[in-house]
């Protein structure tokens, strides 16, 4: 499994930033621009909870199986893998919707002057806040994770992870 790359991740949220501000000054243009929804950094921050909450689980597990402490839980390298993955997913989907939002966000910053568009300005902000905490949850599973082989990085490893 290849290792994410946090390139990739600021490229798809900068590609999703311009296109969004690109859409929000089009659409405002033709019509009302949507409001961005209360829930949507409510919603990230909460999947950021889980894949944080995932990441210190498997971590303890996994010193506590390697100080072998009797009762110690070992962790199966198939969950583990299914955790990297889903840190995977959601870290490049956070990356699209933080930069729709982002992008959204900059656009109404040049309407501040009007209350709603201002707390539009807002819940977009925390919104990208919420992604940033996706993607820093997903790189802390992804470490966890990580099998012991994998740091050093010589002609004969090849990113591996589980």
């Amino acid at each position: 499994m290849k290792q994410l790359r946090i390139r990739v991740m600021a490229g798809i949220f900068v590609v999703a930033a311009v296109l969004s501000w690109a859409g929000a000054r089009l659409w405002d243009s033709l019509s009302t621009l949507p409001s961005v929804p209360v829930a949507a950094p409510v919603v990230l921050f909460v999947v950021a909870m889980l894949l944080l909450a995932t990441a210190l689980s498997i971590r303890s597990r996994l010193r506590a199986q390697r100080e072998r402490r009797p009762g110690a839980q070992g962790v199966d390298p198939l969950q583990a893998a299914r955790a990297v993955v889903l840190g995977q997913a959601s870290a490049l989907v956070v990356s699209l919707v933080a930069g729709a939002y982002g992008g959204t966000g900059v656009f109404l910053l040049t309407q501040l002057d009007v209350p709603a568009r201002r707390d539009q300005a807002i819940y977009a902000g925390l919104t990208v806040l919420a992604g940033i905490a996706v993607a820093a949850g997903a790189l802390f599973l992804e470490r966890v994770c990580k099998l012991p082989d994998d740091e050093d990085e010589g002609p004969g490893a090849a990113g591996r992870s589980t």
